[in-house]
């Protein structure tokens, strides 16, 4: 399969030459991890990017409280095996010192919240640079996206004002306070990502593949009936067999009724599929321009 999957090389070179030019221009980088593929296949990139040397860049999580405990096992046991270092900015410690508000009701979620701690986990460890799984295939907004995405002093993003990257080369120039978001898989599909992931044998958060979950229906999707989720009067919980096509803050991560136990069968999954990676995300149905908004103010 490697032979034949050659566009999987293509990706994988512009992705290691994207990663070391970060390595080349900026003095603080660091890699956003979720526990999510996008970023488990960032990182691995990153590995391949430097070996035998370790990754130089730590790897920063923004913990929201409301996490699925299988992503927070995964994410200490790779930074144990990698060596690198972890940096967790806590959304619970930017509610407590009044940072943030947090949301009440049933749709309570502390996904938007995120962007207080990121912005302030990014000033207090002076990146200037930060490393994210985005890609362009994913939503509209982030397919506005560059490979260096220019943020200013307030960490925020304006779309109308980017940086040309004519011939693969980058502009990481700034001023004082300003930082960038690099995305080295932008160009990368949901496919491409799944395939590559068979290719290189990467494992993955359990909660990607089958398995029995309790859960609940609303708004067209099931959601997990975790305690942070508060259920309405008419909601039942129930077991199915689910999986996690993209993962995030438990309250706007929505589940897939599945049988796909293997890499395999998750591949054949997503090429039979009609429904958008991002469709069981709460968080993206808020509003027709919710990714944007959240991007403009700091978001992933």
């Amino acid at each position: 399969m490697a032979n034949k999957l050659t566009h999987l090389k293509e990706l994988e070179s512009e992705s290691v030459y994207v990663l070391r030019e970060v390595a080349a221009q900026f003095e603080r980088p660091a890699i956003l991890f979720s526990g999510g593929k996008d970023s488990i296949v960032v990182t691995h990139l990153a590995y391949k990017a430097f070996y035998p040397a370790k990754i130089p860049f730590p790897l920063v999580h923004i913990d929201t409280g409301h996490n699925f405990q299988e992503t927070l096992d995964y994410r200490d046991a790779l930074v144990q095996k990698l060596g690198v270092r972890l940096i967790v900015g806590s959304v619970q410690e930017s509610i407590d010192t009044g940072r943030v508000k947090e949301e009440k009701g049933y749709n309570a979620s502390r996904n938007r919240l995120q962007t207080t701690t990121l912005l302030d986990t990014i000033e207090k460890y002076k990146f200037d640079a930060c490393i994210g799984g985005a890609r362009r295939d994913e939503e509209k907004a982030r397919a506005k996206e560059r490979f260096f995405s220019h943020r200013d002093e307030f960490g925020q993003w304006n779309p109308k004002n980017q940086r040309p990257e004519l011939w693969n080369i980058f502009n990481g120039k700034k001023n004082m306070g300003e930082h960038f978001r690099v995305f080295p898989i932008s160009n990368w599909t949901e496919m491409d990502v799944w395939q590559y992931i068979y290719q290189e044998q990467i494992e993955l958060p359990s909660i990607y593949f089958t398995h029995e979950r309790r859960c609940f229906f609303r708004d067209g999707q099931w959601l997990a009936a975790e305690p942070c989720m508060k259920l309405k009067p008419d909601e039942e919980v129930v077991t199915q067999r689910v999986r996690c096509r993209t993962i995030g803050d438990i309250s706007c991560t929505g589940l897939t009724l599945s049988e796909a136990h293997s890499l395999e069968e998750i591949i054949g999954e997503i090429a039979a599929t009609r429904v958008t990676e991002r469709g069981g995300r709460a968080d993206d149905k808020r509003s027709e321009t919710s990714m944007e908004d959240r991007k403009k103010e700091g978001y992933f």
